[in-house]
């Protein structure tokens, strides 16, 4: 069975996210005061062929773990849907 999976990696709340501090200064700068908090991370789409949801999960979850994200300083949040 085939999947479309979409992958969001962050930068961990607790740390630092310079390029979010660049952006929401220049968003200050050329008008926008109200804007704050802005982090930047990546967003990843990608196909995968499992047997069942199940088994893809771990696949995400392996592929996330140990290639998109680097856990000591980034998060992943992931949805898997049918890829009809």
């Amino acid at each position: 069975m085939n999947y479309k999976v979409e992958i969001d990696v962050m930068p961990l709340k607790v740390l630092l996210d310079p390029q979010g501090k660049a952006v929401t200064s220049t968003m200050h700068n050329i008008g926008f005061k109200t804007v704050e908090n802005v982090r930047i991370g990546k967003h990843i789409t990608l196909n995968i062929q499992a047997q069942d949801k199940s088994e893809a999960e771990k696949k995400v979850k392996d592929l996330s773990t140990n290639i998109l994200s680097n856990p000591i300083m980034e998060y992943f949040d992931y949805t898997i849907s049918e890829d009809k």
